[in-house]
């Protein structure tokens, strides 16, 4: 095989990683889904093209407890225990269908399993509403919201070019549970202990439940023979404002502002430089960065309703593997910089004091394979 072509498949393959909305991997409630198409970049073409069809599977994981206000760390909660923690694995499922070299439609399904454990949303944080500091667990399982793209390449790949780019568009459908619910526990006065049925956190919830639509882009400049920058980034719009899941149904009322589940715009981008290594053909290492999270004002649409704005910014390093039909690639970014910004809701505040805090991670584990037909 030609080497230039070689290297041209293994840079867009780093290219192509499943850069995935993990929930900004915390509490910030971004939703399971590509920043950019998952599958059918030019490395597959030259390397691996057998066939007009790809599947994939990438499995993630994170874990979430450190609490920030704005980026400054509230090391007290681990310190008191008081900290909640999510939990959060998920199998994304995707399928790519390339009618020409240029283009490329994709459909991703993520199916997902999350935990959540805390203290207050249940006996509360305080001494002396939970004496024993009693920690319980909230559950959400099932498929997520699917997402349909379509990529295409503005220059042909078959010409080899040092530089190219291309531009995606897609919609985000409401098949995920938005409404999911649980047991939470409570306590009278007299100290009775039982349960209540409501929604679960919205860091948990596996859909937002509207419709959305999203705006990508990904391209690679090939630096030196093995060395090559890659980028890509993703915008998703979500126009509804809420969806109607009231979050405290117990509540004698309900909070015009805040009473019900937002349903937020999302956002993702890497930049980065993949190397191939010349002694293991097939194999690339990468090293990049990354940011994702939630605005907290909508680009159309209105913004009220419960939401955690915020985001992280990453070091991603990565490697990526490919031989014959098969494809895989490994990686880890690692929080360097994790803000909790103000939510619209925080905005309304006359004194400009008010600001929520979320929960963040310190990193995230990332695997996919692949395979073409």
């Amino acid at each position: 095989m030609n080497t230039s072509i070689y290297r041209v498949g293994l840079l867009a393959l780093c290219l192509s990683l499943p850069t995935q909305l993990v929930k900004a991997q915390g509490c910030v409630a971004v939703r399971h889904m590509s920043c950019a198409a998952p599958t059918g970049s030019s490395a597959d073409f030259f390397k691996q093209r057998t066939g007009h069809w790809q599947v994939s599977a990438g499995y993630r994981f994170f874990n979430s407890y450190k609490h920030f206000v704005g980026d400054v760390e509230q090391k007290q909660r681990v310190e008191q225990g008081t900290q909640v923690i999510n939990n959060s694995h998920a199998l994304d499922l995707g399928i790519t269908y390339m009618p020409s070299l240029r283009w490329s439609v994709s459909v991703n399904l993520p199916i997902q399993y999350n935990d959540r454990s805390s203290l207050y949303e249940h006996y509360g944080n305080a001494v002396a509403t939970n004496p024993d500091q009693l920690r319980f667990h909230t559950n959400s399982q099932g498929i997520g919201d699917l997402r349909i793209s379509g990529n295409y390449w503005l220059v042909n790949p078959y010409k080899l070019p040092k530089a190219n780019v291309a531009l995606g568009l897609g919609v985000k459908l409401p098949t995920g549970n938005y409404a999911a619910t649980d047991n939470f526990h409570r306590r009278t006065k007299e100290g009775i202990d039982y349960t209540i049925n409501k929604p679960v956190d919205q860091s948990i919830q596996l859909g937002d439940g509207r419709v959305g639509f999203s705006l990508e882009a990904q391209g690679y400049w090939q630096l030196t023979k093995g060395l090559t920058a890659y980028a890509n980034g993703f915008y998703l719009f979500n126009p509804a404002a809420t969806n109607g899941v009231v979050r405290s149904p117990e509540a004698t009322s309900i909070d015009l502002v805040t009473g019900t589940f937002s349903v937020a715009d999302q956002f993702a981008a890497r930049l980065g430089v993949s190397q191939s290594i010349r002694f293991i053909p097939g194999l690339a290492v990468m090293l990049g960065g990354r940011v994702e999270g939630v605005p907290a004002i909508d680009a159309i649409g209105s913004s009220t309703g419960f939401r955690r704005p915020g985001y992280i910014v990453s070091v991603e390093p990565g490697l990526a593997y490919m031989k014959g039909k098969y494809s895989a690639a490994l990686t880890v970014p690692v929080a360097v910089y994790r803000n909790r910004i103000k939510s619209y809701a925080d905005r309304l505040d006359p004194l400009g004091v008010k600001q929520g805090d979320a929960a963040f991670a310190d990193y995230l584990i990332s695997f996919n394979v692949s395979r073409w037909f």
